[in-house]
């Protein structure tokens, strides 16, 4: 400031001097200013208040360009420039206007958008004003996520989980045992709860053999709607017959495409990981027994990420008593329990 009120005073007093004084005083400013330049490094620091007034000069007297020195006339032309936008910026401000909405409300009106892909603008505010939150529905639309012009489907998630109830997969897979024979265990599983419906074990797979695993798994009144399986030389015609008896869709997936059975494949996966690789299989009874065991503790014990950490048979949740483990499988897993 003080600067400033020099510079104010310097500039009055000019008027005071003759012409030949001012361009005398002016030609040894010069010099002096082209003598300091030569000893000063190439980059200046310059403050806010020297931008402002080299700047302000400019405004007053453009001409000014010509005798700049410390810096190129450019970058005073690029200060006005940026000054004048931040001033437009400023005055050009919004008003008060509508309040903004909180950062939760509008999450949770995108998560509403993103759940429910049939639902418009009017059921989502609908839904907002039984939660008490009170935005416009022109708000709501504002923020709901964009969707194309198509109608709104479903997902392919939404659409499996709907018709989980109705839907079984059924695999054979192959346990060696220690005298190197091969025996073939079948499992079936329910995609409703995961649940391991059946199972069975023989050394000589066979279309009738399936159908009557098949027979015992499902009553009459509660088989699936479709059985899931792969295009493996078991399932032959008798197999096909005794299903379509039974009311079921046989629903073979493509060749080479374990993933379009991915449930039961996993199931397999886990059998193998938690059970089989870390026993040494004697006869087709030592096997039947096994999996039996394994079924108890997979229906019952083992905790499932797809179903919210619970078992296919729901657990209760024990919160009073001593917690006490119980050996399963031979020790291979283990319940914990309160008792």
């Amino acid at each position: 400031m003080v600067e400033w009120l020099k510079q104010l005073a310097y500039a009055l007093s000019l008027r005071l001097k003759s012409r030949a004084r001012l361009e005398a005083e002016n030609l040894v400013l010069r010099q002096q200013l082209n003598v300091l330049i030569r000893k000063l490094p190439k980059r200046l620091r310059l403050t806010n208040s020297d931008r402002l007034l080299l700047v302000w000069l400019y405004r007053l007297f453009p001409s000014i360009l010509s005798v700049i020195r410390i810096v190129r006339p450019e970058t005073v032309i690029r200060w006005h420039r940026r000054g004048f936008q931040a001033y437009w910026r400023w005055k050009s401000r919004p008003g008060v206007g509508r309040p903004p909405i909180d950062g939760k409300i509008r999450d949770l009106i995108r998560q509403m958008s993103m759940a429910n892909p049939i639902w418009g603008a009017p059921r989502v505010h609908g839904e907002l004003l039984m939660l008490g939150i009170e935005v416009a529905q022109s708000t709501v639309a504002k923020y709901m996520v964009p969707r194309s012009q198509r109608p709104p489907s479903q997902s392919w998630k939404t659409f499996l989980h709907n018709h989980a109830a109705g839907i079984a997969s059924i695999d054979l897979f192959v346990v060696p045992t220690a005298f190197f024979k091969l025996l073939y265990a079948m499992v079936i599983l329910g995609h409703e709860r995961r649940r391991l419906i059946g199972f069975g074990v023989t050394a000589h797979p066979s279309a009738e053999w399936i159908a009557r695993q098949v027979t015992e798994a499902f009553p009459w009144d509660e088989a699936p709607r479709y059985l899931i399986r792969d295009r493996d030389g078991a399932f032959g015609p008798a197999y096909t017959r005794r299903i379509r008896a039974m009311g079921i869709r046989d629903r073979p997936t493509a060749a080479r495409s374990p993933w379009q059975n991915g449930h039961v494949e996993r199931l397999i996966g886990s059998i193998r990981r938690e059970c089989t690789d870390h026993m040494v299989v004697l006869s087709e009874a030592h096997l039947r027994r096994v999996l039996r065991s394994y079924a108890t503790y997979y229906n019952q014990v083992r905790t499932h990420l797809s179903l919210s950490k619970d078992a296919p048979v729901a657990r209760s949740v024990q919160r009073i008593g001593q917690i006490t483990a119980l050996p399963l499988l031979g020790g291979i897993h283990h319940q914990y329990v309160r008792i």
